[in-house]
């Protein structure tokens, strides 16, 4: 049975996140929902920087914008293209040095987004022949399935989405979580206020009352 949720109808809310559409879904389009989210979301934040910006170091490691996006890219090739699809390095070219953390030289925030939406293309056309169930080799696990390679790549993809989301506002102040709400707000008492996605006023209701209960 759908339990009808309390709605404050004086704050509208937005319109509802790709991940929040599939909230009915079938388990497939769920993971391929989230998986996708988090994919358009790390392009986002490299939207409108330079060569130079993505290069920025704002940690002691070698993370950078940059390279969080070059390094998920040799991710969607290894599990989709090599572990899936049985592919060849040789297959697929040079794999990136350093795991793609180490930025080339002409690697501009275009090339890198470019060439991930190659890479995520190609991981979408892998997966269209195979079921959830359907289980490949794997040198550590012996047999890995596309249900498991999908969780995986979700985890992966948010934990560096999660990096990127703070590296974007050291570099220059932008912040959002989904990207559809990239803005440049000013600071307060050194604090950063930003258009995030907020719990819409219907959940801050809801556990407001439950609470109470």
């Amino acid at each position: 049975m759908t339990v009808p949720f309390p709605h404050d109808h004086t704050q509208p809310d937005p319109p509802l996140a790709p991940d929040e559409l599939v909230s009915t879904g079938g388990e497939r389009e769920v993971l391929e929902a989230f998986l996708d989210l988090y994919r358009d979301v790390l392009k986002r934040k490299l939207d409108g920087l330079s060569d130079e910006q993505i290069r920025q170091r704002h940690v002691p490691s070698q993370t950078t914008l940059g390279g969080l996006i070059k390094h998920l890219t040799a991710v969607e090739r290894e599990w989709f293209q090599v572990i899936l699809a049985g592919r060849t390095e040789e297959e697929l070219g040079d794999a990136p040095l350093d795991d793609g953390w180490t930025l080339s030289t002409g690697e501009s925030a275009g090339y890198l987004i470019a060439g991930y939406e190659r890479a995520c293309a190609a991981s979408r056309r892998e997966v269209s022949g195979f079921a959830l169930e359907d289980s490949v080799p794997h040198p550590r696990m012996g047999q890995v399935s596309l249900r498991w390679i999908y969780v995986h790549m979700i985890e992966e993809s948010a934990r560096h989405v999660g990096h990127a989301d703070i590296l974007r506002e050291q570099t220059d102040g932008t912040t959002g979580f989904d990207g559809l709400r990239l803005t440049r707000e000013p600071r307060r008492h050194g604090m950063v206020v930003g258009k995030r996605r907020d719990k819409p006023a219907w959940r801050r209701r809801w556990k407001s009352s439950a609470s109470k209960g």
